[in-house]
């Protein structure tokens, strides 16, 4: 099958400039030996050489599984972390190059919903002050009645009464929680919103409210994602394209479509596979082919593809060569030497 080498950071269909561009990023954290001169004496690639790019009012899937360096990313484009190479651009900026108060303005246009809607509300504050502070402090509205009105309207939008403004997060359910935060990332008037498993803490019947709520909000408010998730079916359903990730590299990426239709990476294609069917009696036939082994470490990970020692297709070159990721179909790229 022929193939080209592509930039997947500049792989976004359409002549449009992308809001969100993130290349050969890395985060490395060291880790360190001795209490007075501490030295280093490995390194967790918890993020080695992402590259992709998000449209303006497009959704991006990040998957894979726990500890693949999904989340790590993300902190990476909130200018939560620095990374250790490469850079983070947004509307043609580079956050990466920015200082702590130069950034101030640029946090008002991204925002963040949180995995847990238990710890990531104050529990001293007021479900309309914890909305209200991010407007207090960017300094959107400085009179405190139209703060409330403010506040007021974006329970209104995301699902909530605005009496549960005088509510604490402990009087409110897991889903209403999450609402809360979401009226809270809303608050600022973002373009650029980082859902970091937002819906995985929620009841079943709790998520698909939610993520409709998500829909609704990105064409009402003309939002961009980016929706990291380890549940496929979500990601299926919400997002425009995918990336998948494995100890810290990408392995696939492509339109939701083309890769849940075609999975070209060996790891892509368990993933997809262990989704589960709706029907019970072709769950109950299904033939699971669980891949081998156990994740490697990432303080050692192996030379070479680093999904080598798992694969079931792996040859010999796969032990010592890293695969390049390719663009195996337009706009479908792989980092796979077999395909």
């Amino acid at each position: 099958m022929s193939s080209r080498q592509a930039s997947p950071a500049q792989a976004t269909p359409g002549s449009e400039k992308p809001l969100v561009e993130v290349r050969q990023l890395k985060k490395y954290f060291p880790l360190t030996r001795g209490l007075g001169f501490r030295r280093t004496t490995a390194l967790i690639k918890a993020v080695d050489e992402v590259s992709f790019s998000i449209r303006k009012g497009q959704t991006l899937g990040l998957v894979g599984e726990s500890g693949c360096g999904k989340t790590t990313t993300g902190l990476c484009i909130l200018s939560l972390e620095q990374p250790t190479d490469g850079a983070v651009y947004y509307d043609g900026v580079n956050l990466s190059a920015l200082s702590q108060r130069q950034l101030i303005p640029w946090r008002r246009r991204i925002q963040v919903i949180f995995q847990d809607p238990y710890s990531s509300l104050n529990p001293r504050m007021k479900v309309g002050e914890i909305i209200a502070d991010p407007i207090r402090v960017h300094r959107l509205s400085p009179d405190a009645r139209q703060r409330r009105q403010r506040v007021a309207k974006l329970l209104n939008v995301c699902g909530l009464p605005a009496r549960m403004a005088e509510r604490y997060p402990h009087e409110l359910s897991g889903g209403q929680r999450q609402r809360v935060g979401i009226a809270r990332a809303l608050s600022t008037d973002p373009e650029f919103i980082v859902c970091d498993e937002a819906v995985s803490a929620l009841d079943v019947s709790i998520q698909a409210q939610i993520i409709n709520l998500l829909e609704d909000l990105r064409e009402e408010f003309d939002l961009t994602y980016l929706f990291i998730s380890h549940d496929l079916s979500v990601v299926r359903h919400l997002c425009h394209q995918v990336v998948v990730m494995y100890l810290g590299k990408m392995v696939e990426m492509a339109e939701t479509d083309a890769l849940f239709n075609n999975p070209l990476h060996p790891y892509t294609q368990v993933l997809l596979a262990s989704i589960p069917m709706p029907d019970p009696e072709v769950e109950a036939h299904r033939d699971y082919s669980a891949v081998k082994g156990e994740i490697p470490s990432p303080i050692n990970p192996p030379a070479g593809c680093v999904f080598h020692p798992r694969c079931p297709i792996a040859v010999k070159s796969c032990h010592s060569q890293v695969p390049a990721l390719r663009e195996i179909k337009p706009g479908h790229f792989a980092a796979c030497s077999q395909v």
